[in-house]
């Protein structure tokens, strides 16, 4: 039985034949309706990359704002490690970014592991934990937190009850980083939200099968719930040394910009824009930039790095 085909066969090896008028011009618009739609992308690209490389020529150079720039070559990188005030700032902001993420990330870890009990009134609770995080370090909640610790503040009153005397919390270069310490632990509601996302995502069946056998809590929580949730573990890791590194408000409104009392709350970048805008040191604040970028890459490489010993992805 023979049928007839209405369709054009194409031999192997011949070249098919070129496609009607109609359907190029079509396929053309919407080429340009995807160029279209991408136009604003490609616009913010230069608002970006532009200053990306400017930034990076700039920091071999001498520049001011006010006159042409004078290539110096690695002279700017050289002065950075005889600055003693840029060293303090590097030191602050290491104290800061490695005693307040584990922190922030273990307070994080235990409201969530609260929360995901099922207790009643579960939004409401996950919406004022999350409040904090919402706010962020805006100027608002820093000139908050300056009058929490402050003489005359809260925290004195409270432990003027037990007969402590008032501490000067802000001003004393003991304390001082500690109150913005205090404050990115409080702010813990954004990674507390994420661990809570992966708790729910563990089979119950780990835990009752751990249960049978004897497991206690501890030990359920070590082997089942830290594992199955290392993944996530390091995605806030990774999110909260990048954005502590980067501290910059808190240190600028708690002591009125200049990283006081004795440099303990000036952070690396509040030193970048005090050499920046107010010395106008645009070369030497360009390669301060660029150093901080090294700094983090560098951190986040280790982090990547050391993941393989002990974040486990389960399939």
């Amino acid at each position: 039985m023979t049928t007839t085909s209405t369709e054009t066969a194409v031999m192997p090896g011949a070249v098919a034949p070129p496609a009607p008028q109609s359907q190029r011009r079509r396929r053309a618009r919407k080429d340009r309706a995807g160029y279209l739609f991408l136009l604003p992308w490609f616009i913010g690209m230069l608002f970006t990359v532009v200053p990306f490389f400017a930034s990076l020529y700039l920091a071999f150079t001498d520049y001011n704002l006010l006159n042409p720039p004078k290539w110096i070559g690695l002279e700017n990188f050289a002065d950075m490690f005889r600055d003693p005030v840029l060293l303090k700032s590097l030191q602050v902001t290491f104290v800061y970014t490695f005693v307040s993420v584990p922190l922030s990330l273990a307070a994080a870890l235990g409201v969530a592991m609260i929360l995901n009990r099922g207790i009643r009134g579960l939004p409401w609770y996950r919406a004022v934990f999350y409040l904090p995080s919402l706010l962020g370090a805006s100027v608002a909640v820093v000139l908050l937190w300056r009058y929490v610790f402050g003489f005359d503040g809260i925290v004195n009153a409270f432990l003027g009850w037990f007969g402590i005397d008032a501490i000067s919390w802000t001003s004393d270069p003991d304390y001082a980083l500690t109150t913005l310490i205090i404050l990115h632990i409080w702010t813990f509601g954004s990674p507390m939200v994420i661990f809570l996302a992966g708790l729910r995502q563990i089979p119950v069946m780990y835990y009752e099968a751990a249960a049978v056998d004897g497991a206690s809590k501890w030990r359920r929580f070590r082997s089942i719930t830290l594992p199955l949730l290392s993944p996530i573990i390091f995605f806030n890791l990774i999110q909260s040394l990048i954005a502590s590194f980067q501290t910059f408000t808190q240190g600028f409104v708690m002591n009125n910009g200049g990283g006081g009392p004795a440099n303990s709350t000036l952070f690396y970048n509040l030193y970048l824009y005090q050499q920046g805008f107010n010395q106008f040191n645009m070369g030497y604040a360009s390669a301060m930039a660029w150093t901080l970028l090294v700094i983090i890459a560098v951190f986040t490489a280790i982090t990547f790095f050391t993941a393989k010993y002990w974040v486990n992805y389960d399939s």
